[in-house]
């Protein structure tokens, strides 16, 4: 656990050591990451890492490293480590009975000391969680009025296609409706014009047989007259 951090240490967010380091947002995080795979440990509000001045001279070792990244994340969580034992064997426990305060001032002028420390610390912290969550609904709201705006031209622009298809629809049902209309009429034209050439055939049949039975009736009479000539002769 880190026992470090100093009671008045300035605590930075993401995007304020993203501005320190000189890199982006999202690098932050990915360097976060790679160290915490690693063994590092940082301060934490649940899921939300705080970042002290150690931690943005270990990033400043990954923006700035030659070799691997693990391999200088790893090289930075051993220097961590040492720094932590070495802070272990130097620190020294404040006392823990009400008794021992009462009997020694010093030790409770102390006592009282850090806990003001802690509490401007944690003050600080707060301004700068309170900071950090206005950006946040900054930005959220930010992404709302966005997405409002994409939703509300979506949705013209999908109208204005909807439109453009039932106009073509009913372009292409007027035009399928008139040339169903113009062969209709094309249909019945020729149906007549069969019909009127039927009806001539027709009647042109019925001349033809008229003509051919007055012949044949003329034919007949004019065979029974040479009859009557020829029976005469053969007397």
């Amino acid at each position: 656990m880190r026992n470090d951090i100093k009671p008045n240490e300035r605590a930075y967010s993401t995007k304020e050591v993203a501005e320190e380091v000189g890199i982006a947002t999202p690098t932050v995080r990915k360097y976060g990451q790679i160290l915490e795979r690693n063994g590092y440990e940082f301060l934490k509000d649940g899921d939300r890492r705080i970042f002290v001045e150690s931690d943005i001279k270990a990033l400043i070792a990954l923006r700035d490293t030659d070799k691997a990244l693990d391999i200088t994340a790893k090289e930075i969580v051993i220097q961590q480590e040492e720094h932590l034992e070495e802070v272990n064997e130097t620190s020294i426990a404040l006392p823990d009975t009400e008794e021992t305060f009462l009997q020694d001032p010093n030790q409770l002028k102390e006592a009282f000391k850090y806990l003001v420390n802690e509490l401007a610390a944690a003050r600080e912290l707060n301004l700068q969680l309170k900071g950090d969550m206005e950006s946040i609904k900054t930005t959220v709201a930010q992404l709302q009025q966005d997405h409002h705006v994409i939703s509300s031209s979506i949705g013209n622009s999908a109208q204005r296609t909807n439109n453009k298809i039932e106009k073509l629809t009913a372009q292409q049902k007027s035009h399928y409706e008139t040339l169903l209309e113009q062969e209709k009429q094309r249909t019945e034209t020729l149906q007549e014009e069969i019909q009127k050439m039927r009806d001539e055939q027709k009647s042109e049949w019925s001349s033809q047989s008229d003509f051919n039975k007055r012949l044949e009736a003329e034919l007949n009479k004019r065979q029974g007259k040479w009859g009557w000539f020829s029976s005469f002769f053969n007397k």
